[in-house]
């Protein structure tokens, strides 16, 4: 759903540039507090967040060079909005998928330069609103349990595509550069958008069940839903207290075993899955256009398209320039973004998260100092 330049005019494109800033600044100041392990639905693994992001990151990107077919002529391919924002949170999932779509229009001329506050908006920002509300809200009726994040992640997913096929809809009745009427753009935007959800969701639904199999604790979404650790007494403590002895105190209770894991193996997994995906499995996926380049073909919304700033790219198209084997030539231009995205994406999460601990740092000593100050000492009094 990566909207070309020219699909939009300038100035819904510029108003929507900066609805994705505002977006994107607040993300960032969001994603402090689920980076640094505060606020609601965090707890064990929150510490962990930083580093996974920019796994995250990678791996949709390289997700997303798997198109799959969904009808005659048509393919889909993964948003990514919902299973960002369910592994790492809603805040850091708007910026993944952001570094995601910054990446692919720079390095690979997909989606408009001018088009990214749009595509931003429409792919990152509507996705994780309307996926991880969705998300949440069935979680609290459910029962708890893997199963019920498993399959309340699938109809989050399911619901996060055609709501941007939506929302694309409404920015180009606010200026849409070709004159289709709205109802014909609506219907054919969501039907076809509705299939590649299925296919969304079946994505999200694997590799977040996948995850909370083996490391439950790294899955943002399902923080706060564990039961809490109850002390029995035990049954022996009976005549003991009835004869006036003194119980022995019950020993500290062990961490969890999680605490003290480390998250090396499941960051090697997730690279080698990314690096699969985009270096060898991309070579079979579908070759038709997806949902937004069919509907634009058979509509006339690609009329006043226009050509690509960096069409010239070495790597434009997905596909390394100068190499004839289009076989290598693909899988290496997907290496090479699954790495970039994977550096970019975990240098931006780094800085996030070191902000937030300076800051809480800080904020420590100015706490004591104030608690140190004459008006509060007992001399004051």
């Amino acid at each position: 759903m990566h909207v070309p330049d020219g699909f939009i005019d300038a100035p819904v494109s510029a108003a929507a540039g900066v609805l994705a800033a505002a977006a994107v600044a607040v993300s960032l100041r969001g994603a402090r507090r689920e980076l640094g392990g505060t606020g609601p639905h965090t707890g064990l693994g929150a510490e962990r967040t930083a580093p996974l992001a920019g796994l995250v990151a990678a791996f949709i990107f390289a997700v997303q060079m798997l198109n799959f077919p969904v009808a005659a002529g048509t393919s889909g391919h993964l948003l990514g909005g919902a299973l960002a924002a369910i592994l790492v949170g809603p805040y850091t999932g708007v910026l993944c998928v952001s570094v995601v779509l910054l990446m692919q229009s720079v390095l690979f001329a997909d989606g408009g330069l001018t088009a990214l506050g749009v595509n931003i908006t429409d792919m990152a920002v509507v996705t994780v609103l309307v996926a991880y509300g969705i998300f949440r809200g069935l979680v609290k009726v459910l029962p708890r349990g893997r199963r019920a994040v498993t399959a309340a992640a699938f109809v989050a997913a399911a619901v996060s595509v055609p709501a941007a096929a939506v929302a694309f809809t409404g920015l180009y009745a606010l200026g849409g550069t070709t004159d289709v009427p709205i109802a014909t753009v609506f219907a054919a935007m969501t039907g076809v958008h509705v299939l590649i959800g299925l296919g969304e969701a079946a994505i999200t639904a694997l590799t977040v069940g996948a995850v909370l199999a083996v490391r439950p604790d790294l899955v943002y979404g399902a923080r706060g839903l564990a039961k809490p650790l109850e002390l029995r007494t035990s049954p022996l403590a009976g005549p003991a207290a009835a004869a006036g002895e003194r119980e022995p105190e019950p020993a500290e209770p062990a961490r969890p075993v999680a605490a003290r894991r480390s998250t090396r193996r499941v960051w090697l997994a997730g690279v080698a899955a990314a690096l699969v995906c985009a270096g060898g499995l991309s070579y079979y996926a579908s070759t038709s256009p997806d949902g937004l380049e069919k509907v634009a073909r058979d509509q006339g919304i690609d009329a006043k398209a226009e050509e690509h700033a960096a069409k010239d790219s070495p790597l434009a198209d997905y596909s390394v320039k100068d190499i004839a084997n289009p076989r290598i030539a693909g899988g290496l231009a997907g290496v090479i973004g699954v790495g970039a995205t994977l550096a970019v994406g975990t240098g931006v999460f780094v800085v996030v998260r070191r902000r937030r601990a300076s800051a809480r740092d800080t904020a420590v000593p100015e706490a004591a100092g104030d608690a140190a100050s004459p008006r509060h000492s007992p001399e004051s009094a």
